[in-house]
């Protein structure tokens, strides 16, 4: 208790003792950003310009050093050693409020305790959509009958423009194509996808990447219908980006604060905009959408699920640190990884926090809890084995999360994972709400597509649906 008590100061504090410490700490002043664009243009910014600013508001002189993939003998390789990966195992408990509560009822849960998870991930992890976020009016750009994997099928190409009066240098055109089968009768199933176009590749050879499957012809096969989403359109995918795209429009241009929105929650904020035309495509039942992201992609895909209960089902693929793997493990990818240069403008400000004067055992929140946001509806967990290159995902990391999200699954009437043992390779464990499946193959979400499809289709075609 006394361990615990220790641990809510430290997180209770937050924001207010990273103050005190920056209150101590002499900083350059932060540059007046504004003076700098007259012209009213985006404040440009490099990542490592705007990675140092804040860091500079969190009173932060230094991160810990993320693990090093590309050297297995760096003092911080990444650990693969399942007896080093667990360095804090007491991880925050789902159904206990802030009040020391326990959570027994569906109803305490729905007004009290989600609530509060939802605003620990808003300040802490993810950022906040902000309350200025502008409105979206889709336009059907063009519409071609074609062929997707040998099924015949009727494309509709969708353009969603972002109001962008409150500043007009910045322009954000959301582009996805909606496919439906031929035959397709009555409102349809969805599977939607946060995708981007293959960059080309000197002396590469044209098309997919290896272990690609054919999702959209999988899913109009079974007469449902294909979303692509073209993720870029919503928010590109740097820390230079962040003065454009939705969160450079809402922000007028200028940097983020510590609890504004990063990626992740911008590509889950687009993917719920697409969900919104579909409301009103009488071919779609956007009762019966299901996302689907692998890696990066695989993140946002858990955001957005936990976020958006309009979502009915998710496809979580090899989405590791910052989506469903713990922070608290040591394995692979860690926390300072996601914190770094390169991949922190995928998250709040304030993450930096828990990779510099904070660890990973301070966050109030972990991502068993992101997971419980997403309870009762069923979500898929993916990844495929290190031997095959997809250790840096931690799969293991990732099945733990679901093993302690589950008993918010069963206080809600629905089946958690049903086991606490790891299961072996393409061992699929999908009779619950709450599914896993560790593929033979690397980092891809191709060999587990099929067995997703399987596992949805238990819950879209149930009578009465």
């Amino acid at each position: 208790m006394a361990r615990e008590r220790a641990q809510d100061q430290r997180r209770a504090a937050g924001c207010g003792a990273i103050a005190l410490v920056a209150g101590a700490v002499a900083l350059a002043p932060v540059p007046a950003l504004r003076a700098q664009q007259p012209d009213g243009a985006p404040v440009q910014l490099t990542a490592h310009q705007d990675h140092e600013r804040l860091m500079h508001l969190l009173g932060i002189t230094a991160l810990r050093p993320g693990a090093n993939p590309s050297d297995p003998n760096a003092p911080n390789a990444p650990n693969y050693d399942e007896a080093l990966a667990n360095p804090y195992p007491d991880l925050p408990d789902p159904l206990i409020t802030m009040d020391r509560r326990r959570v027994t009822t569906p109803e305490l849960w729905w007004t009290v305790r989600r609530p509060e998870l939802v605003e620990l991930f808003d300040r802490e992890v993810y950022g906040r959509v902000p309350a200025n976020v502008p409105a979206v009016r889709w336009e059907v750009t063009g519409t071609t009958r074609d062929t997707v994997g040998g099924v015949p099928a009727i494309s509709t190409s969708l353009v969603g423009h972002v109001d962008n009066r409150a500043d007009t240098f910045i322009t954000v055109d959301i582009r996805a194509t909606l496919s439906l089968p031929v035959n397709a009768r009555g409102p349809v199933p969805a599977i939607m996808q946060f995708g981007f176009v293959f960059p080309p590749r000197p002396g590469a050879p044209a098309g997919p990447p290896p272990g690609f499957v054919n999702w959209r012809a999988l899913a109009l096969a079974r007469g449902w219908a294909a979303v692509w989403i073209d993720t870029y359109t919503i928010q590109g995918d740097n820390g230079a980006a962040l003065t454009r795209g939705i969160i450079g429009l809402t922000n007028r241009g200028q940097p983020r604060g510590l609890e504004d929105w990063g990626a992740l929650r911008a590509w889950a904020w687009g993917a719920s905009r697409v969900l919104d035309y579909l409301e009103t495509d009488s071919a779609v039942d956007a009762r019966r959408v299901a996302l689907e992201g692998h890696s990066r992609f695989g993140k946002a895909t858990l955001v957005a699920m936990a976020y958006d209960r309009r979502f009915a089902a998710a496809y979580v693929s090899s989405s590791g640190e910052g989506g469903a793997k713990l922070h608290r493990r040591n394995a692979g990818e860690i926390v300072e990884n996601v914190a770094g240069e390169g991949e922190y403008h995928w998250m709040a400000g304030n993450f930096l926090k828990y990779a510099g004067l904070l660890s990973w055992d301070d966050l109030p929140v972990d991502s068993h809890e992101l997971l419980a946001l997403c309870a009762p509806r069923p979500v898929f967990i993916s990844g495929g084995t290190r031997e095959h290159g997809d250790g840096w995902v931690d799969v293991r990391g990732s099945f733990l999360a679901a093993v302690a999200a589950s008993p918010v699954y069963v206080l809600l009437g629905a089946r958690g994972l049903g086991t606490t043992g790891f299961p072996p390779v393409e061992t699929g464990l999908t009779d619950g709400a709450l599914a896993f499946r560790q593929h033979a193959a690397g980092h891809t979400d191709g060999p587990n597509w099929p067995v997703f499809l399987d596992f949805v289709a238990r819950y879209f075609e149930q009578p009465g649906r």
